[in-house]
């Protein structure tokens, strides 16, 4: 397994801007939100990063034998991988994530097992289909998960317990809902952008 990921990188326009790092959905790559994070956070440095796993050519993070049955050793795998490049990115500002589908997934993993890493997360319809350990070290982060009540992916009892877990670790924890299934919509964007309206050029 490599070490590194393919990227599309905009640079930040002072030292202690934020720095986004962005995760697209199963079948998406570095170019999917990258035009939405530079309209978030036009002065951060952005990282977009293009999925290193291919399930039948659709790029993916991680592995999975199903439609949320993940391969659970490879997940473990991936997201120390993944946890290591963020953290060489050597970021002089927060670091925030944001990320759709598998993105959201591994970006979960990622804050669940390393907690001191990102300062924020946007979870885009996440699923988290185990029980995570506690981590104590999440207290004071910020997490916005955005979720569709009727997505056939992500069920809405499951988006509710990871908020749930994420809000017992002290996490400043916020759901949004629309009422359709696992697409994106508009209220979805606007409550990112005001999430994202905490950081300095937001």
């Amino acid at each position: 397994m490599s070490e590194t990921y393919i990227t599309k990188v905009h640079e930040g326009q002072r030292p202690d801007a934020p720095t986004l790092v962005l995760l697209h959905g199963t079948g998406g790559d570095e170019n999917q939100f990258f035009n939405l994070g530079r309209q978030l956070l036009p002065q951060a440095q952005i990282v977009a990063i293009r999925g290193d796993v291919s399930e039948g050519g659709a790029l993916r993070y991680f592995r999975r034998t199903g439609e949320g049955v993940y391969d659970m050793e490879d997940l473990a795998l991936r997201t120390k991988k993944m946890a290591r490049f963020i953290e060489g990115l050597k970021a002089d500002g927060p670091v925030v994530g944001l990320g759709y589908s598998n993105g959201a997934n591994i970006l979960a993993s990622v804050m669940m097992t390393h907690p001191d890493l990102i300062d924020a997360g946007v979870l885009m319809h996440p699923l988290i289909p185990w029980s995570p350990e506690p981590a104590q070290a999440l207290a004071g982060r910020r997490v916005l998960i955005t979720a569709g009540r009727r997505d056939p992916i992500c069920p809405a009892e499951r988006t509710q317990a990871l908020g749930d877990w994420f809000g017992a670790q002290g996490a400043d924890t916020e759901i949004v809902w629309h009422e359709g299934g696992h697409e994106i919509v508009q209220d979805e964007l606007t409550a990112i952008a005001g999430f994202l309206g905490e950081y300095p050029d937001g």
